[in-house]
């Protein structure tokens, strides 16, 4: 019963000025198990009048809540986090429902990162100065005030914890809008933020679509700023609403991230790693590597290794501990996958493995068969266009400049890969790839380290000190 899904209690209920009110009277939306088709339970869709609401608790809050000493506020968030940890099975056993994630998958990367965001900005808030003195100055960092969140469906608690924490470090009071595709790990955030006694008016949340409750928050004049995770069409559409009352509007949008393999890379453990990392949450993560870039002349050792690597991997129902890849998260997006996977067939690409269709033995439910392509060339639509799925593009270079050429040659730079067995030289290619955050190696994940991209990957930083910093003005007092 959708009842016995933890936080489905909570489906047509908005939390509002420290109170859940009731809006089982507004209009439905159905949100659907990905691997059974079946409908977990209908929620409440907001519009302007329930945000108009939450913006103004928003707004009474921010008078107290911005002048409250970094302790207390360190205090909230470590009650949060302790919180969080201590529901964590909750919050894996909804991500893994709504969103289709293995729950494995779920228990050990959704759950414990969304944690390390709330973890990370105790830590920044710790030893942040607020007021500094400089020469002939003082620098004073003070909260934006009331902050707008918009955040999508495919990390469902990661992304709430990567803007909520620092809007609340910082001392802003926030209005949260989560995806109406996986609202029940939200839900839970919700209550976690009630019981751990977040001040009425300091975190809202409002379901709703982006067109009725995310248009509404993006030109609400008496919202501060808009920090969006999603797609470039809806941080255009964002950016455009906001433009009128020129408020800040942080984007992290979509991404084709490139994994460039150097000739002296570890290919025969490196090409696995990547196949698993571009596909690492189904393939839904705006940052994964899905270009892999090879030397040429080992195209045929880096397609064997990388066609084991993807049989490798187990597809199948989520709440199967041995599974590691359950479905795509929704029709729209299953759809999407299946048209770019047939796109790229007609392309002229060469399919290594997988394909169109389910897996076998799969007959209903959103899955994906894990796919590679190879001799993909950089005119080809799946080399420009996010895919968002277990979809992998294999590219072959000819030397180190036509492989930095390759990688720099889509409208996004989110995030890339380097491989090399000579760390001066992997440095050397990452500092000429235009990318906000490269990894080398496939080093271990931080919250602390930026994450944001160029060009139409969006603007401003998240994560860590960066992430605190989005949140704050600059003041600049002279003669103090």
């Amino acid at each position: 019963m959708a009842n016995d899904i933890p936080g489905t209690s909570r489906a047509t209920s908005f939390l509002i000025d420290g109170h859940w009110l009731d809006r089982s009277d507004a209009p439905r939306c159905a949100v659907v198990d990905p691997a059974t088709e079946a409908v977990i339970a209908d929620i409440a869709m907001g519009d302007a009048r329930d945000v108009d609401l939450a913006v103004a608790a928003a707004r009474r809050a921010f008078a107290t809540y911005s002048e409250t000493p970094a302790a207390d506020r360190i205090a909230l968030l470590t009650r949060i986090a302790d919180l969080l940890e201590e529901r964590a099975e909750a919050f894996a056993q909804a991500i893994s429902t709504e969103m289709g994630s293995a729950i494995d998958f779920a228990r050990v990367s959704q759950v414990p990162a969304g944690i390390a965001h709330v973890r990370a900005q105790i830590e920044v808030l710790g030893s942040y100065r607020f007021l500094r003195e400089e020469a002939g100055f003082a620098l004073a960092r003070e909260p934006i005030g009331v902050a707008a969140l918009i955040t999508p469906w495919n990390w469902p608690l990661y992304q709430i914890t990567a803007k909520v924490a620092p809007a609340l470090a910082a001392g802003c009071t926030v209005v949260l809008k989560p995806s109406e595709l996986s609202p029940f790990s939200a839900l839970l955030f919700a209550e976690v933020m009630q019981d751990a006694g977040t001040p009425p008016g300091v975190f809202n949340l409002v379901n709703g679509a982006g067109e009725s409750v995310g248009a509404a928050l993006s030109s609400h004049p008496e919202v501060d700023m808009v920090s969006i995770t999603g797609s470039a069409r809806a941080g255009m559409l964002v950016a455009q609403g906001a433009a009128p009352t020129i408020k800040r509007v942080v984007q992290e949008l979509g991404g084709k991230s490139p994994n460039v393999f150097l000739d002296d890379a570890d290919f025969d453990t490196a090409v696995g790693k990547g196949v698993l990392s571009a596909m690492r949450n189904v393939g839904q993560s705006c940052s994964a590597p899905t270009r892999m870039v090879v030397p040429a002349h080992r195209l045929a050792e880096v397609e064997a290794l990388a066609k084991a690597a993807a049989a490798a991997i187990v597809v199948g129902d989520p709440t199967d501990t041995a599974t590691r890849m359950g479905p795509i998260a929704n029709r729209a997006q299953h759809d999407r996958v299946q048209a770019m996977i047939a796109t790229g067939m007609a392309e002229g690409a060469r399919l290594v493995c997988g394909g169109p269709g389910r897996p076998n033995g799969l007959n209903r439910g959103y899955y994906v068969r894990p796919t590679v392509f190879s001799d993909v060339t950089p005119a080809m639509r799946i080399a420009q266009e996010e895919i968002f799925g277990p979809v992998l593009c294999i590219q072959p270079y000819t030397d180190e400049e036509d492989a930095i050429r390759i990688a720099n040659d889509t409208v996004y730079g989110l995030g890339a890969h380097v491989q090399s067995a000579d760390l001066a030289r992997a440095r050397a290619v990452a500092r000429r790839i235009r990318a906000g955050q490269v990894h080398i190696n496939y080093p271990p994940w931080t919250a602390h380290a930026p994450f944001g991209g160029y060009r139409q990957s969006g603007n401003g930083r998240e994560y860590g000190v960066h992430g605190l910093d989005e949140f704050l003005e600059t003041k600049a007092m002279l003669g103090y």
